[in-house]
């Protein structure tokens, strides 16, 4: 085996990896926000699964560029870099759109107002922090053409995905199901606090908010 790997790729998975570890320190924050105001969180089942997938597909990247020979074709490398910028700049739109309630892991806040702000203005845009790692876990190994990493991300991504949504309606579920709780806080945001940044139905109770990362790591 051999090691051919353009210079600057790993300069680029790195700010992807240190992007991922300001995500954790916002979703922390955020965590410590939402459970203060009686913040349910669930989901825990699922979440070491997806630091596991996001941490792999930053080593997937650089192993399999650099250990099986992956060229950096232009053609296909600098549009890559285009879409793994664009992912960046949706994810953190997402983040500051859903401000207090954004977070990595699933939890339910009663008592607060629907996001109608940023990305969550696109009604046809149901999870767009889920776009954006879609996005990110296909591009980033395709800038040096890790075709594998790339497939095997967005194959295990989408089955983790499937779990997550459902995690997501089960908890605006059970906060439909709840009696309704009062609350002086008007900030809006959104009745479930995830880093998917999903928007709630309108049939969940608004009297009162993303996979790594995201998230996630999203």
């Amino acid at each position: 085996m051999s090691w051919h790997l353009s210079s600057w790729y790993p300069l680029l998975v790195l700010l992807v990896g240190l992007e991922r570890v300001a995500e954790l320190v916002v979703a922390r924050r955020n965590a410590r926000w939402s459970m203060a105001r009686g913040g349910v969180m669930s989901g825990q089942g699922h979440y070491p699964w997806m630091v596991v997938l996001h941490t792999g597909l930053l080593a997937g990247c650089l192993l399999e560029a650099g250990l099986a020979d992956r060229p950096f074709v232009p053609a296909l490398g600098w549009p890559m870099v285009v879409l793994v910028v664009a992912a960046q700049g949706l994810r953190w739109w997402c983040i500051t759109s859903l401000g207090p309630q954004w977070n990595t892991q699933v939890i339910v806040v009663p008592g607060l107002t629907l996001v109608e702000r940023g990305p969550y203005r696109l009604r046809w845009l149901r999870h767009p922090n889920y776009v954006a790692v879609a996005v990110e876990g296909a591009a980033l190994p395709l800038v040096h053409s890790a075709w594998v990493t790339a497939l095997v991300f967005t194959v295990l991504n989408a089955a983790l995905m499937v779990v997550r949504i459902r995690c997501e309606n089960d908890a605006l579920a059970s906060l439909a199901a709840a009696p309704p709780v009062t609350t002086s806080l008007t900030a809006p945001s959104t009745a479930l606090s995830t880093g998917a940044g999903t928007r709630p139905s309108k049939d969940a109770p608004v009297t009162d908010a993303p996979p790594g990362a995201g998230g996630t790591p999203t």
